[in-house]
């Protein structure tokens, strides 16, 4: 009934999805196993993609050629590009989704990819011969033969929804969950745990009154994620999003429902998601707040539904509503279904290589929840690198990383594979030491040469990006050539309460200036103009970053240089680390657990001190 495959996914969520299309478009040939052909690219959770952090996520995979931004411009109805007030290194892209269109082009665009192939089954155990994976069983007895498994469950394995004193099986609400893998996977050796994350309800949106609420439009310009000519809604077409608040009552009612609570009672052993705590665990960590800000996001298009984000909860469904009636604007409330918990299982990633291929089994490879991550963005991300390495390892071919000055992405896999997790990880800003390489508008100069060389990314991809390191090339040039007299620019310093200019000066110089932009500079003077009119307003917003940020950048590339010392040395899988005496405990301890690729790694898993690295690589020398 079926062929054998080169790679079998397993489970059809966002990082599912990307696994499947990075293995295919690479040349696999692909079997994407869903239990529900209905649900795949399921927004499981906010109608949202992208925001601090997991914008540049959204942005790398586009470069790399993966499809997350093209599906998230397609079926954008809100853009905002986040921290604008701040260096561009903060800069984070955000779009709100029609949850259903968003759904609708990644099955479109999966179901056009060369390739893939689709079966709607559980899959209840992996199939393994001589410590590989082979293939898979599926809930109706099938064996499905393949050259490497990609496993990305989600929510589902052994998942179980709380509501309040009820409980049940699922993986989502109305969906039910899958059983089988974990208890084999323990079976070889594998260490699994579990972890909770939650949702709010969905509300009608003709039930609330939106007058007294603070409305939140979108950007008047829209970037998008993809790099690619997307069509994408214009600015005034976009809808808006509205922001209102708890107050007293709203917490003094949901307090009544704390005796029910399953977080509360102990009836969930999961840890939840630090960075997005439910709003029982609001009231309770922050008893000093008297509010806390809720965002009412609309679900799509064609749809009343309503997401209440900052709402999430699992207290019964009667405390759920009376609580909500007292929001402002939420006064005459109907819920459409109301909030909920979900526990799960996860294996902690630290049993995993850099090429999320499990170190247990040979061509098996964990993506997104399954390694203890929350989020699309993140589970995207890893079933990227997870579909491309899974294709590598059914040819025989080396794996692909991203190292953590590369990519968000390096970051994200290094953090879980070093340090492991124990709650949900979300990816942060602040998580990347270099972040002001790793911004989201470089991500194409930075990932899709590479890619490209991989044979991911497109020709097509591989000529804009050489368009655009042309183009900023050339507005460099123009800046650094081009002086400036005062009667061209002081009109524009007067307008930002800048010092007059006595003489004149090059363009790049000025440019540095306190708020000065480049887009002023070019209509304050007409030689610039002339020389910049045909380059795009992308490539002239890279060039200025570059010239203004130039110092900082140079400071972080020196860094990457000095550490890469490290980073290259590899330390041998059979290495003996009982024969290093000097180690602490510890070190000795997490060193044999995690087994480090490379002394860049060893440094930085949690509780090693920079002295045990260096009694490492003292030993290593010798």
């Amino acid at each position: 009934m079926f062929p054998e495959y080169d790679v079998i996914v397993v489970g059809a969520g966002h990082a599912g999805c990307e696994a499947a299309a990075a293995a295919a478009n690479l040349g696999s040939k692909v079997l994407l196993v869903t239990m529900n052909m209905q649900t795949i690219a399921q927004m499981s959770c906010n109608p949202a993609m992208g925001g601090i952090a997991k914008g540049q996520i959204v942005r790398e995979i586009d470069a790399m050629g993966g499809y997350s931004g093209i599906v998230s411009d397609r079926s954008m109805i809100q853009f905002r590009m986040l921290n604008r007030s701040k260096g561009p290194a903060m800069w984070s892209p955000r779009s709100q989704n029609d949850r259903m269109l968003f759904a609708a082009t990644w099955r479109e665009m999966l179901e056009q990819t060369p390739n893939v192939d689709f079966y709607q089954d559980m899959v209840r155990s992996i199939l393994v011969k001589n410590n590989k994976a082979c293939g898979v069983i599926t809930g109706l007895g099938h064996e499905v033969k393949a050259r490497a498994v990609v496993v990305t469950s989600g929510t589902f394995l052994n998942g179980v929804i709380h509501i309040g004193e009820k409980q049940f099986g699922g993986g989502r609400v109305a969906e039910k969950a899958a059983t089988g893998i974990t208890e084999q996977l323990v079976e070889l050796g594998f260490e699994s745990d579990r972890l909770k994350t939650g949702t709010p309800p969905r509300v009608d949106g003709r039930s609330l009154d939106y007058s007294k609420m603070e409305e939140q439009k979108g950007d008047d310009t829209i970037t998008g994620f993809s790099y690619l000519d997307i069509p994408r809604i214009r600015p005034d077409q976009q809808r808006s999003c509205y922001i209102t608040y708890t107050n007293s009552t709203v917490h003094d009612i949901l307090k009544t429902g704390f005796d029910r609570s399953p977080m509360y009672q102990g009836r969930i052993e999961g840890v939840g998601p630090r960075y997005c705590p439910s709003i029982e665990d609001k009231i309770n960590r922050f008893a000093e707040r008297d509010r806390h800000q809720l965002f009412v996001e609309p679900e799509g298009w064609n749809t009343v539904e309503i997401y209440v984000n900052g709402f999430s909860t699992s207290l019964p469904e009667e405390v759920q509503y009376e609580a909500l009636r007292t929001v402002e604007g939420f006064e005459n409330v109907r819920i459409f279904r109301p909030g909920y918990a979900i526990e799960y299982d996860y294996f902690p990633p630290t049993q995993l290589q850099y090429s999320l291929e499990t170190k247990l089994i040979g061509h098996l490879f964990f993506a997104g929840q399954i390694n203890g991550t929350t989020g699309y963005e993140e589970a995207a991300c890893q079933g990227l690198m997870a579909g491309i390495n899974a294709h590598q390892k059914a040819r025989h071919l080396e794996p692909f990383i991203l190292k953590r000055s590369d990519a968000y992405i390096g970051v994200l896999i290094d953090d879980l594979i070093s340090k492991g997790t124990e709650e949900p990880y979300r990816m942060f800003t602040s998580r990347a030491e270099f972040r002001t390489l790793l911004r989201q508008d470089n991500a194409d100069l930075r990932l899709t040469e590479t890619s490209y060389r991989l044979g991911l990314a497109s020709q097509g991809r591989m000529n804009r990006v050489i368009a655009k390191q042309e183009e900023v090339a050339k507005v460099k040039k123009a800046l650094t050539e081009i002086s400036l007299e005062p009667e061209e620019v002081n009109p524009l310093f007067d307008s930002v309460r800048s010092a007059p200019l006595g003489e004149k000066q090059k363009a790049a110089k000025i440019l540095l200036r306190p708020n000065i932009d480049l887009p002023s500079l070019v209509d304050s003077s007409a030689t610039l103009h002339e020389s910049l009119q045909n380059i795009s307003a992308l490539s002239l917003e890279q060039a200025e970053i570059q010239v203004k940020y130039e110092r900082y950048i140079e400071k972080e590339q020196e860094i990457v240089a000095k550490m890469s010392q490290l980073e290259n040395m590899s330390i041998p899988d059979s290495f003996d680390y009982d024969k290093v005496a000097a180690l602490s405990n510890e070190a000795l301890q997490k060193f044999k657990k995690i087994r480090p690729a490379t002394l860049g790694q060893a440094s930085r898993i949690s509780g090693v001190n920079p002295s045990d690295v260096q009694i490492l690589m003292v030993y290593m020398g010798r």
